[in-house]
């Protein structure tokens, strides 16, 4: 059965509902149908025309284009020469809207892609959308998108509040089995009340399915995620991002590829396969980061490879990874200490786990 997100059906639709508006436009590179034209050609003849006004667009981590490689690297806005439109950052001296950005927009747009995980950042870009248009009484339309590993698998702990930080503003799940819009759904019912939401769901899609069920093209969302296969493994693999291994950022798969130069991945992949944990199996494997932790070091380690998704657990089957290396490394094992994604006093792999035990 076809899929459709609810760019797919807003452009099918002509963009009924924008026409006469000054919109704002949150999105990024992977904005795009599932032919794969991107939001901003779509509109701009329309913008370009007079049906509609595109106020401002403003982009997420990476930047709009997907430009900063590296993880927590802060961008600014411009205006864009290719279109001329306005940009601006929410990743960097503002993660908030500003009243000034949102100056004269009559409605916010949202269509961000989100791969089913907590730490993702996108989704909390999203709330704070949200709470900057409430406060201005701006409607939000989030355009929303399939949880590209599925929506009925749940897993890790529910944010403890104590724990908030810009990888987990509120509470949720590890892998929280939900669609961006159905979190915006939950934020407006617990923490936005006043904000005047609209999701265009998606059609054509079973909460069962992963991306490589459905006729939706991959697009990479942020420039560590190339394949679903990472954001199959995320939701565990991020908690690496709170220790001293390399989880394989400055590698060409990161998450499912990870290790340290003080590892032996033979002896760890010997280990951690005879757990027989569910749908995974731990390759040994050498490498050699081309930044991050560990640049140009020789690590070993493991390449995490899925047989069967949907028995595959990534929280448990990282949390065991986490155990083993510990045990193996001993000391040169390390959690590394804040500051972390805009959190200067508790340990990153607090505020990834969601609370402090």
């Amino acid at each position: 059965m076809a899929t459709f997100s609810g760019l797919d059906l807003l452009a099918l639709d002509s963009f009924r509902p924008l026409l006469g508006k000054k919109i704002g436009l949150v999105c990024n590179q992977a904005t795009v149908t599932k032919d794969l034209y991107h939001v901003l050609d779509l509109l701009l003849p329309m913008h370009k025309s007079g049906q509609l006004t595109i106020q401002i667009v403003m982009g997420p981590q990476h930047g709009l284009f997907g430009h900063t490689q590296d993880n927590m690297i802060e961008w600014e806005g411009a205006t864009d020469p290719r279109t001329g439109l306005r940009i601006a950052s929410l990743y960097g001296q503002h993660r908030k809207p500003t009243p000034e950005m949102l100056d004269g927009v009559d409605l916010l747009v949202v269509d961000l892609p989100d791969i089913g995980s907590r730490y993702y950042t996108f989704i909390w870009t999203t709330a704070l959308c949200m709470q900057a248009c409430q406060e201005k009484s701006i409607p939000v339309w989030v355009l929303d998108r399939p949880n590209p590993i599925g929506a009925i698998q749940f897993e890790g702990t529910v944010l403890d509040p104590a724990y908030a930080s810009f990888v987990g503003l509120y509470p949720l799940p590890t892998r929280h089995g939900m669609t961006l819009g159905e979190i915006a759904a939950y934020l407006r019912a617990t923490q936005f009340p006043k904000c005047d939401l609209t999701v265009k769901e998606v059609e054509g899609w079973a909460r069962s399915d992963y991306n490589f069920d459905i006729d939706t093209p991959w697009v990479m969302p942020s420039p560590n995620m190339p394949t679903v296969d990472t954001a199959l493994v995320y939701p565990g693999g991020c908690l690496l991002e709170g220790t001293n291994l390399s989880e394989g950022r400055g590698t060409t798969r990161p998450f499912e590829t990870f290790g340290a130069p003080f590892l032996r991945g033979h002896a760890l992949a010997d280990a951690l396969n005879i757990l027989d944990l569910p749908g995974v199996y731990f390759r040994p494997i050498q490498f050699q980061p081309t930044f991050q932790k560990h640049a140009e070091q020789l690590c070993e380690g493991c390449f995490v490879h899925v047989p069967d998704p949907r028995a595959f657990e990534p929280v448990l089957t990282y949390v065991a990874i986490l155990q083993e290396v510990r045990r193996q490394a001993g000391d040169k094992f390390a959690w590394n200490p804040p500051p972390y994604e805009y959190e200067t006093e508790k340990l990153p792999i607090d505020i990834l786990a969601g609370n402090g035990w």
